[in-house]
């Protein structure tokens, strides 16, 4: 069983990306506006509250956060005391503003620039494994890349599956895949382990949901 892909954006272009953080960091700069948390603040304080109710996830526990943006999961998380974080992003503006908002909020936080499909080269930049790895987002901007997407995808979850071990948790959160398509993509290497709940609508007699938030675990071969 397989999903079918959608459509291609600008979404998923690295271009749009680093034009969108070159407009936050003058924002930024002059304005003091940390920028946008794209599609959901909300699910952010879903998943952030949903990390804390864990009695076997101390705060000492290695999260990373993949396509990081401005990086404020991270220092919301930091705030709470969470204290060996990384955030990783394709996107040189994206770990600029990040790196700038945490020093001036006076927070301890990795940021790196790294490509999550090159997978190779991603392990030589990071030291495995993480007990939390989390995206909000960005398989979403993966999934509407023009080009190839399917690949990309692939790519993708094979980076995210290689950083975990039996211990770990993989939050991903999506506005544009449903939890049945999510499960079906992930299924060769991933375990469902819980759904975060998110607000639900009905529609010509069915439910839905505006967002999907899926806790996973690492299949062992």
């Amino acid at each position: 069983m397989s999903v079918d892909e959608l459509n291609g954006s600008e979404l998923g272009t690295k271009e749009y990306w680093d034009n969108s953080y070159d407009r936050e960091i003058k924002n930024y700069k002059n304005y003091g506006d940390v920028g946008e948390i794209w599609f959901d603040e909300d699910s952010q304080v879903r998943v952030i509250n949903w990390i804390m109710k864990q009695d076997n996830l101390s705060t000492d526990i290695k999260i990373i956060d993949m396509g990081c943006g401005n990086g404020m999961l991270l220092i919301e998380l930091a705030r709470e005391g969470y204290t060996d974080l990384l955030g990783v992003d394709y996107s040189p503006n994206a770990i600029e503003l990040a790196k700038q908002i945490a020093k001036d909020q006076e927070l301890i936080i990795r940021y790196e620039v790294a490509d999550l499909l090159n997978n190779e080269l991603f392990l030589q930049q990071i030291d495995t494994p993480f007990g939390i790895v989390h995206d909000k987002g960005t398989y979403d901007a993966i999934s509407l890349c023009p080009k190839n997407p399917k690949e990309k995808r692939e790519a993708y979850i094979r980076t995210v599956h290689s950083i975990m071990d039996e211990k770990s948790v993989f939050i991903i959160t999506s506005c544009n895949w449903t939890e049945d398509e999510l499960i079906i993509s992930f299924v060769d290497k991933f375990v469902k382990k819980c759904t975060i709940p998110t607000p639900s609508f009905k529609f010509g007699g069915k439910v839905g949901n505006v967002v999907s938030s899926i806790v996973f675990t690492k299949k062992i071969s």
